[in-house]
């Protein structure tokens, strides 16, 4: 044990691939960093739309030039839920209920936890400081922190509708680094998203883009985390 009560790893030069770049760098890892929708949770419109839905062709339509990703991550940014849907209601009034839905009932969304993922953080916080980054309305995250009892295990979290900013913003990463007293070069961070990876490894944190509950632990052993 350190003096501060965590176990810190120390490891030989390594090889790691920032693009195009093979560097090398000498890792003292004392922090792990996690997104959460997609890596931590199943979060996905589709698991409340397919039932208002009778055709699946005309759902993904709708997710995909209605209530799309780009409008979603405003509500991420910190516009409020009822600003962006009473914006959409009115750009498009003929699925005015439809687009009511989408927060009114934006909890059957959130379908439950990735239990492989879930296991590694819970190895893990026996070693590391845990921190979350997430892309995530002011309003709904508290829905996330009450249904996922491994939320408690986090030493601080940093959440974009709170902060008015979001991933890939340089910005939102210096502030976790920066109000949880961290430093990047003894930091690893797990998102799914390879643009939110990308912006991370140009502020210098170890980043681990996140495909599948085994590879990220098979990642982790190759690296000596776990």
């Amino acid at each position: 044990m350190t003096g501060d009560g965590y176990l810190i790893a120390l490891f030989q030069t390594r090889t790691k691939l920032f693009g195009n770049h093979n560097i090398k760098v000498t890792m003292k890892i004392e922090n792990i960093i996690f997104d959460f929708g997609g890596v931590l949770v199943y979060w996905n419109p589709r698991y409340l739309y397919k039932h208002h839905f009778e055709d699946e062709i005309e759902m993904e339509h709708f997710l995909k030039n209605i209530c799309t990703d780009e409008w979603n991550v405003e509500q991420d940014r910190g516009r409020t839920l009822s600003e962006g849907t009473v914006l959409l209601q009115n750009k498009f009034p003929e699925f005015d209920s439809k687009i009511q839905l989408f927060y009114d009932q934006w909890e059957v969304m959130l379908k439950g936890d990735i239990p492989e993922t879930v296991s590694l953080l819970y190895k893990l916080k026996k070693k590391y400081k845990i921190f979350g980054l997430t892309n995530w309305s002011a309003e709904t995250i508290s829905i996330a922190y009450e249904r996922f009892p491994f939320f408690k295990e986090f030493d601080g979290i940093v959440v974009s509708g709170e902060e008015k900013m979001i991933k890939p913003d340089p910005r939102i990463y210096h502030l976790l680094l920066d109000r949880y007293n961290l430093k990047a070069e003894n930091s690893i961070f797990i998102d799914d998203n390879i643009n939110n990876i990308r912006a991370a490894e140009k502020i210098g944190l170890y980043a681990i883009h996140f495909e599948y509950p085994g590879k990220l632990e098979a990642t982790l052993l190759s690296m000596n985390i776990i």
